[in-house]
């Protein structure tokens, strides 16, 4: 029961505190909209540069552009969900560096709640749009045999997805509170772990694609789950059920992440003034 009111709890104050931050954006409305369609456009170039190499290849990896637009959509939309959410959480180290970090500590709210909702940028849905836009595409272009299951798990990937990168982004706090910095670390895995994921498992090495399957599960998000939909092989041996297991795969990493952040917080010792 206490947890539940503990989550219930944090809930709330994320909300009021991206509220804040959202309220503060809207103020000026014409800039809001020029700074989201400028972040859309910038991540878009992600996507320019998969079209540039499809005007010299007939395929990546053998997969078509329309699949690759698959994978590069479902990766995209996630995370651009999970960096609205919580993309906050990467300036972990400047906070612990500068000593604001501790005013979190000894407010009345959940720490997390605080952290995440903090500088809470609605210009990120330009990402999201964008991301959402090459998935709409590729949804109607590729050459798919459409079943109920492959149907239902679109909308399994992006959630389960967005869920994989939010606990990525946790964990990757609260490395930050025990190093005290090391914010490229994190962006490492967040930032590039989504770019890893828009190019198909089949043009990078099996250590590779084994290490983001069974190490850092970011397979989940699209590759494993996608190869289903698309029919094709994945390049390492897994289990049918292996492509419905990314709800699973989710709630793991977000229990790992949250133990990895308790250890945090009770490990920090203040940097003074």
């Amino acid at each position: 029961m206490g947890e539940r009111s503990a989550f219930a709890e944090g809930l709330r104050a994320y909300g009021l505190i991206a509220g804040m931050w959202v309220r503060s954006s809207m103020t000026y409305r014409t800039s809001f909209v020029i700074t989201m369609l400028g972040n859309g456009t910038m991540t878009g170039l992600d996507f320019v540069g998969i079209l540039l190499m499809f005007s010299q290849v007939d395929s990546l990896g053998g997969w078509s552009l329309a699949e690759v637009a698959l994978l590069y959509g479902l990766s995209a939309t996630a995370f651009g969900i999970a960096d609205l959410v919580l993309g906050s959480m990467d300036v972990m180290g400047a906070r612990i560096r500068d000593g604001s970090f501790d005013t979190l500590l000894v407010r009345p709210v959940p720490v997390l709640a605080q952290v995440g909702a903090d500088h809470f940028a609605l210009r990120r849905l330009g990402r999201i749009t964008q991301g959402a836009l090459v998935l709409g595409w590729s949804l109607a272009a590729v050459d798919v045999d459409w079943s109920a299951a492959k149907v239902l798990l679109v909308p399994v990937m992006l959630v389960s997805g967005a869920a994989i990168f939010c606990a990525v982004f946790v964990a990757g706090a609260a490395f930050q509170i025990l190093v005290q910095d090391a914010a490229e670390v994190q962006n490492a895995f967040t930032y590039g772990g989504t770019t890893l994921l828009q190019y198909p498992p089949s043009v990078f090495g099996k250590e590779l694609v084994r290490g983001a399957t069974f190490m850092l599960p970011l397979a989940f998000v699209n590759w494993v789950p996608a190869s289903y939909v698309l029919g094709r092989p994945y390049p390492i041996a897994l289990p049918e059920w292996a492509a419905f297991a990314s709800p699973l795969v989710a709630v793991a990493c977000c229990a790992l992440a949250g133990l990895a952040w308790r250890s945090g917080l009770r490990a920090y010792r203040s940097t003074g003034n």
